[in-house]
Order: structure tokens, then C-alpha cells, then sequence
């Protein structure tokens, strides 16, 4: 049976260290961006493949997500064709599927260490180049990378609504989507007043390689260039301006394509309108929700120009990598661009490098691309430097949204010991790092089974307060969970309410840090998920749940999170890096 009483702190560290990372994980995805710049996605997902056979030459491969239905399938291939050195070793290739940004940072960080990098663009190499030159003074990645295939990145619109702009025939630009965002009539402009105001989303710079292209290409447009774009322009006037337009107006982020565009297709055309994306993650989720799509997707390439996402193969030069290696790699790497892989990738919704290959479908209008758009019709646009890159990043966080944030803690009993001590040190550590202009509240619950407001406000008004405050908690008494649920929701509703009649566009969360199980609530179960928004609105609360130990309600906080659209964690130490990778940039 669940009881109240104090249990042996076994967690106590764990829990500190949990509590203090999650704080971190909502202050980066709400409140202030520019701190996650270093904090990139680290978890891979190695593809199922055999065991390498004893004395094989292992060639490890961190390749974009974005290919990973056409890498899984020719790695498996190539493997059991029994390829070989020309000394006779035979080679073995094992692939894991990274973000660009994210397994940048693990490589510079000395987490992974592949023979091969495969990220989506060449701007990440450049960016890895500076940064290992500067370290060692040699290069990370010496010699010319080879593009393995064109992945390229546009918008994802349900195909009623890019019809209304035009498509297929009519070129849609970044300006018209900065546009739509930011008229206040809407779709009403094009005749649909049904669909309301444009409601759109993009995945986060610092970590996906189309949230940082995107990003970058937007300020290629505003500039009327496609190549030379300086960091000084980027930091123009009416680059800024465009940004900062585009992001009070953006709904949802993502640190991944492809989940943000199966939320997309999940929640349908009334949460988001459209996204950025890869052509190829529109066609893969065309088909994939087939069946319960109310509109088909398409994909938009950008008028004035894009980037086709060439995917270069890159062997590095670090000294875990033998010279068999480098060698094994480029067999493998040739294998990659001949003519029965380039053909394969067309089935996997990539284009060939090799453009003698004739486009077929599933690259068809009917699937939701154009296959007569090609390079010589939509411009490719010049990879960002590391300079652009970082300058790109920098607009996005002085642009991106305020945040209003509650934090709900579990004060009851079995918080008692040093696991009280370790979450009111971290939520104080939270509090203390806000920006000024974002809200902090903070809620209690324990005790006689009440819910406290301990204070709450503008950061720069209240931080030290708060603080103060935190330092007195302790845990007793009962855990009135459902309650501080539902007070926690009608408190974000009220604040929301007040900032839309101040025409304040703000993103708004929960935090709900608890150990056990509801037992002192006036709510009932049923009640307190009557007290969550649906989740169908993008407008709405999202709450991030987090529960420790064995007597935590795991299931009822997976359900509120997924009900908001928020995200869920437990408290294991191991997973803690992977969760803030996961979650860091998905509001």
C-alpha cells in the first residue's frame, strides 16, 4: 500500500540531480533559448543490424534522421554482400541516426566518436572544423565531404491550404508565410475565414539542421541573396524584424522534424497549419497516416531559394579512426553513390545526386511534391558559415517568445529528508536564472492537503523573493495532486486571459514535480482531467511532468503530459541527459 510516510532517501542525489537538470530542461524550452545553445541532442538510435564479425573492419556511421529509412536499408545491404578491404579484411558498417546540431556537440564532446559524419548540411562541419582547429589546431574533417543525396527543405502544408497560396504553380516565398503569420485577418485575406488565424511551427536552430537552414534562409530571402550572407546582415534591422515577426507568431517548436510533423498529421489542421520540413518527412507522413489525415500534406519549396540538404558523407580524421577505417569508409561510401543506391533513395522520398536518375514516384505531385522543381528552378541557397550560423542562432533566441511558468511541488511527506532539500535547492537555482521578462509562479501542495501560491511575477521583480520563500519549505502531510493540478491550470488560464487582453503573445507552462500518488485531493481523477485543456489547441498549457521513485503515479503523469502535449520523465540518472536533449526544444 502507498503511504505517506518518509521513506529511506535511496534517491536523494538522484533526485537532486533530476530536479535541477528538469528545471533546466523547462527554463531552456520556455524561457530563455539563448542558455540551451550548447545543450544539443546526444541520443542515437542504432539501426538493428548483426553483430560485426570477429576481425571485420567496423565502420561506425551518425547519420541525419532524415536518411535513415534509405541508410538502414543500404547498410543492411552492403552487409550482406560480404564486402572487403583489397587486403581481404572484410568491412562491417553499423549507422546511428543524430540530429545535426546534436551529434555535432557529441563528437566535439568526445561522446561518439564514428569514422563516418553524415549531418544534414556542410555548415555543421564547418562549425565542428572551427571549433576542433581551434582545440587542436588541425582538422577535424580535412578533406571535401561528398553529398550522398538531396533532402530538401521547405514547408509542409495541408495541401486545401497551400492551394489556397497557389500551389503547385505559384511560387510561395519565406516573406508570404511571415505575411500570413502576421495578419491579423488570416486566412480571411484568402478568402477562408473558417480556418481562422495561420497557425505555424519549426523546429528549434540550435539542434535540427531544417530549423537552422530555415532559419538561415529566411534571412538569405529578407536580403535578396543567395550566397554571401554575412553575420552582419543577419543582425540587420529587417532581418531582425522578420524573425521577430515569424516567432511571436510560431505555435509550436521541435527539436526533431519528424516528431514535430507526426504531431502535424496527429492533431490535424486545426492545431497547426503548416511547418518547416524535408520533402522527404512530408511524403513519409502522407503515408503513413493515410488513413486518418482529414487533408493530405504537400511540400513547398521556398521561391526564392533553399536548400537542398545534400547530406555529405564526411570521414574524420581523429584518432580513434584507423587507416583500414578510412579505408573501409570509402568503399562504402562509393557503394553509396552508385547507380542501385542513388535509384533506391527515390523509394525512400530522397533525390539522387546523380541527376540523370529520372525523378517517379513517390516523388509525384499526387503524393504532395513537385517533381518538376529542381535546382536550376528553386535556387540553392550557400551553406551558412559558422559565423551566419551562430549569428542566425543568436536573432532566434532575442526574438523567440517570453514565457509564463508555473511550478507545481510536491511538499508531502515522502519528500521528507534530502529529497525536500535537493528540490527546493534546484527550484530556487531555476528561479534565480530567469530572464527578468519572463513570470515565475510557484505552488505548493502537501500538508493538510492544501495548494499554496508561495508568490509569483516578473522574474526581475520576484526572483529574490521567491527564493527566499523556497528555503522555508519542508515536507509533511499529504499529496494533494489532482487539486494542484487543476489550481495550476486555472492559474495559467487566468494569467493567459489577462495577457491576451494586454495583446501579450506569451508560451505558457506547467512543471508538476512529484514522488507519489494522489491522497488528499478535493478532485477526483476524472475532475482533474476535466481541469486540462484538450490539447487540440496549440494555444493551450502545456505540462511537463516529472515522477521519482517506485510509489510515483507514472501512468497519470504520462497521461497529463500527453493530453497538453507536454512531455514526461522519471528520474533516472542515466536517461537525465538524453531527457533534456529530448524535451529542450519542444516548445
Amino acid at each position: 500500500m502507498y503511504s505517506e510516510k518518509p521513506k529511506i532517501p535511496w534517491g536523494a542525489l538522484v533526485v537532486a540531480a533530476a530536479v535541477l537538470v528538469f528545471g533546466c530542461i523547462i527554463l531552456a524550452t520556455l524561457v530563455i533559448p539563448r542558455l540551451i545553445q550548447s545543450a544539443q541532442q546526444t541520443t542515437e538510435n542504432p539501426a538493428s543490424t548483426p553483430q560485426p564479425p570477429k576481425g571485420s573492419i567496423v565502420v561506425d556511421i551518425a547519420s541525419s534522421n532524415t536518411k535513415e529509412d534509405w541508410m538502414n536499408a543500404v547498410v543492411a545491404q552492403f552487409n550482406g554482400e560480404n564486402h572487403t578491404l583489397a587486403s581481404g579484411e572484410a568491412i562491417f558498417v553499423q549507422v546511428s541516426h543524430v540530429t545535426s546540431g546534436g551529434s555535432q556537440k557529441s563528437i566535439l564532446d568526445g561522446k561518439i566518436q564514428p569514422v563516418v559524419w553524415s549531418p544534414g548540411d556542410q555548415s555543421w562541419v564547418d562549425g565542428a572544423n572551427q571549433t576542433w582547429h581551434d582545440r587542436t589546431g588541425s582538422l577535424l574533417v580535412p578533406d571535401v565531404c561528398t553529398p550522398t543525396v538531396y533532402a530538401p527543405i521547405g514547408f509542409a502544408m495541408w495541401r486545401p491550404m497551400a492551394e489556397a497560396l497557389g500551389w503547385p504553380d505559384t511560387p510561395i516565398s519565406w516573406e508570404d508565410i511571415v505575411r500570413l503569420s502576421s495578419d491579423p485577418n488570416g486566412w480571411e485575406t484568402l478568402g477562408h475565414a473558417e480556418w481562422s488565424q495561420f497557425k505555424f511551427g519549426h523546429t528549434h536552430p540550435d539542434f535540427s539542421n531544417t530549423g537552422l537552414l530555415m532559419m538561415t534562409a529566411l534571412a538569405y530571402s529578407i536580403e535578396g541573396k543567395t550566397s554571401g550572407l554575412t553575420a552582419d546582415e543577419v543582425y540587420a534591422a529587417e532581418v531582425v524584424e522578420a524573425f521577430r515577426v515569424l516567432e511571436q507568431n510560431t505555435y509550436h517548436y521541435g527539436i526533431q522534424n519528424r516528431p514535430l510533423m507526426q504531431l502535424l498529421a496527429q492533431r490535424g489542421p486545426g492545431y497547426l497549419h503548416a511547418i518547416t520540413s524535408s520533402e522527404a518527412e512530408v511524403l513519409k507522413a502522407n503515408a503513413e497516416f493515410a488513413d486518418t489525415l482529414r487533408y493530405s500534406l504537400v511540400f513547398i519549396f521556398p521561391a526564392k531559394g533553399t536548400y537542398w540538404s545534400e547530406q555529405p558523407y564526411c570521414i574524420l580524421d581523429g584518432e580513434w579512426v584507423s587507416e583500414q577505417q578510412k579505408e573501409a569508409a570509402e568503399v562504402f561510401r562509393d557503394y553509396l553513390l552508385a547507380p542501385a543506391q542513388q535509384e533506391l533513395a527515390i523509394t525512400y522520398y530522397l533525390r539522387p545526386v546523380d541527376e540523370s536518375i529520372p525523378l517517379h514516384a513517390p516523388l509525384a505531385l499526387d503524393n504532395g511534391t513537385d517533381p518538376r522543381v529542381t535546382r536550376s528552378t528553386v535556387p540553392t541557397l550557400e551553406s551558412p558559415s559558422a559565423e551566419v550560423a551562430a549569428a542566425v542562432k543568436d536573432v532566434f533566441h532575442q526574438t523567440k517568445k517570453k514565457a509564463t511558468i508555473i511550478m507545481a511541488i510536491d511538499t508531502s511527506g515522502s519528500m521528507e529528508g534530502e529529497k525536500i532539500g535537493s528540490a527546493v535547492a534546484s527550484a530556487t537555482s531555476f528561479v534565480e536564472r530567469l530572464d527578468v521578462n519572463d513570470e515565475i509562479y510557484v505552488l505548493a501542495f502537501g500538508g493538510d492537503g492544501t495548494v499554496y501560491l508561495l508568490g509569483g511575477g516578473r522574474a526581475g521583480d520576484v526572483s529574490e523573493t521567491l527564493s527566499r520563500t523556497l528555503g522555508g519549505l519542508y515536507a509533511n502531510g499529504n499529496t494533494p495532486l489532482y487539486d494542484a493540478v487543476c489550481q495550476a491550470v486555472d492559474l495559467s488560464n487566468q494569467l493567459q486571459s489577462e495577457d491576451l487582453a494586454n495583446d501579450e503573445s506569451r508560451l505558457y507552462g506547467i512543471i508538476l514535480l512529484s514522488d507519489g500518488m494522489d491522497t488528499a485531493s478535493q478532485h477526483t481523477q476524472n475532475q482533474m482531467f476535466n481541469c486540462l485543456p484538450s490539447g487540440e489547441s496549440v494555444e493551450g498549457v502545456k505540462i511537463f511532468t516529472i515522477a521519482y521513485g517506485k510509489d510515483a503515479d507514472a501512468d497519470l503523469m504520462l497521461r497529463v503530459a500527453n493530453r497538453t502535449n507536454g512531455k514526461t520523465f522519471t528520474g533516472d540518472p542515466e536517461s537525465i541527459e538524453s531527457i533534456y536533449n529530448a524535451i529542450s526544444a519542444e516548445q
